[in-house]
């Protein structure tokens, strides 16, 4: 790995080594940089995680994985070709993507492939469903085309890219398809069924925003999961951060695990010199946090640059064990989706102020040995995850550490008399909650960061460079282009590129 064309390479450092943090890193570096990566836990991946509980493995993190080429490219940079990536990887599809069950006793089995879509779709709903749903898969991808390339993979350096010809067509092409209006409204033109419309517009809540006040915009989601398909590691989402990490450690950068950043240290203009470790300084010429704003204005010292942010709602998420004799009687997958008869109440609920937990809950179940048995069946017993959207410590400051142990247990029983016969007598390892998450350093206690409103998307969203440190990047969940996993792994390389560009123009100041 060579230097760039600046003279001497730099040194960065990156805050982190969950997928943000790792993409960065590689993209630093392949930019001729000298990095190192700090990190606070004991495993690369972050919120991308397996963890072994009992001698179990769990999920405990993101389960969803979409646009695994993204990954590709990451490793491509570090110079990984494409079929060593995959090897390293290990991918297989998850197959059905979802397996979507709803109050009525309706099923909708959603394929890996798209193509079959429209045919599960007409066993469930009927014919007319599929022809718009056949409509719609083609609307999604006209929306990602439009979309991705130029409002999401992509840094704005002022008002000039925000009105350039390449911005404008696409922002003409959106207004075209009617991205800029409502989500659901936008879905039931090609869709009437409101069972089915909850197909391609749950996905909102990934965003932070009830399906029924979100913009169309965020119908890429699900082109990005439904329309793509979802795949998953053998072994578990966390070997993502493992290969990652070990291609960085091949390409000559330094990770450091068990080093928590107390200080991100400035200079008297603003810019910062690097970041304290306990008692050990290292010196940087920039420096990439991918954590949230919070944590990022009290290690600056930063108070001016506190704001008021509306978080996402956050989960209830319970991992435990059954036989395999009991889960193999389900209609489920690797990835189910149980819909409650209510729906707009239950945003309602979630997402108010003062918030409230589900009446009528919908919930997402996880079973990965469905696609990894070798890995997440051990004697017969398998591994299960359940969770459980819930409002966050912001709208509501439930007592969870006494609450979470027995509404884990109306869940269960709840999720038995529809249909998951034997789910009650599950043998829970592990319950992770608002608080749970909020002793891990989430603000508001919820994983999914800062809600996609319309005063915290896209431009308005947290900037990627720090205001009034030019050096500063910001990658992560927090910032542009925003949450899940092609976002987060997209936030990486635009503050890898914010930091580059940094770097070469100061050395062409000197």
């Amino acid at each position: 790995m060579g230097v760039s064309a600046i003279g001497a390479s730099r040194h960065v450092v990156v805050i982190g080594a969950g997928l943000a943090g790792l993409t960065a890193a590689a993209h630093v570096r392949a930019a001729g940089h000298e990095v190192t990566v700090l990190e606070a836990g004991a495993t690369p991946g972050g919120l991308i995680r397996t963890e072994t509980i009992a001698g179990h493995r769990f999920d405990t993190g993101a389960t969803v994985l979409t646009m695994p080429e993204l990954l590709v490219d990451t490793l491509g940079v570090l110079g990984v070709d494409g079929r060593t990536a995959l090897d390293r990887l290990d991918l297989r599809p998850v197959e059905p993507s979802y397996v979507m069950n709803y109050a009525d006793g309706t099923t909708l089995t959603v394929p890996h492939d798209a193509a079959d879509l429209p045919d599960a779709v007409a066993e469930a709903f009927g014919s007319e469903a599929a022809a718009g749903t056949r409509d719609l898969l083609a609307w999604l991808r006209r929306i990602y085309d439009a979309e991705f390339d130029v409002f999401i993979d992509r840094n704005y350096g002022g008002i000039a890219d925000l009105t350039g010809t390449e911005t404008r067509r696409a922002a003409a092409e959106l207004v075209r398809l009617g991205a800029l209006g409502g989500l659901t409204g936008a879905v039931s033109r090609f869709v009437a069924d409101p069972r089915l419309q909850r197909a391609f517009t749950f996905q909102a809540l990934y965003a932070g925003v009830p399906p029924h006040r979100a913009r169309a915009i965020y119908a890429i989601i699900a082109d990005m999961d439904i329309g793509r398909g979802l795949s998953a590691p053998v072994g578990g989402m966390g070997r993502i951060g493992e290969v990652l990490a070990s291609a960085l450690v091949d390409a000559g950068v330094r990770v450091e695990y068990g080093a928590r950043v107390d200080r991100i240290l400035q200079r008297g203009d603003g810019t910062v010199s690097g970041v304290l470790v306990g008692e050990r300084r290292i010196a940087a010429d920039a420096v990439v946090a991918t954590l949230e704003r919070e944590p990022i204005a009290e290690l600056l010292r930063d108070h001016r640059r506190r704001r008021a942010v509306t978080y996402s709602p956050s989960a209830v998420v319970v991992h435990g064990l059954l036989p395999t004799l009991v889960t193999e009687q389900w209609r489920s997958g690797h990835h189910t989706l149980d819909f409650g008869e209510a729906w707009t109440r239950t945003f309602a609920e979630i997402t108010g102020r003062p918030g409230r937990i589900m009446s009528d809950g919908s919930f997402l179940m996880t079973r990965p040995a469905v696609t990894d048995p070798e890995t997440f069946v051990v004697d017969g017993v398998e591994s299960v995850s359940v969770l459980a959207p819930a409002p966050n410590l912001a709208s509501a400051d439930l007592p969870w550490d006494q609450l979470a142990e027995p509404y884990v247990a109306e869940v269960l029983d709840g999720l038995s008399a529809r249909g998951y016969e034997g789910l009650s007598s599950m043998d829970v390892l592990r319950i992770d909650h608002p608080r749970t998450w909020l002793r891990q350093g989430l603000p508001a206690g919820t994983p999914f960061s800062a809600a996609h409103t319309l005063t915290q998307t896209g431009p308005l969203r947290t900037p990627n460079v720090w205001p009034g440190a030019a050096n500063l990047a910001v990658g992560g969940s927090a910032t542009v282009p925003g949450v899940g996993i092609p976002p987060v792994a997209v936030s990486g390389a635009l503050a890898a590129a914010r930091v580059d560009d940094y770097l070469r123009s100061a050395a062409g100041r000197r």
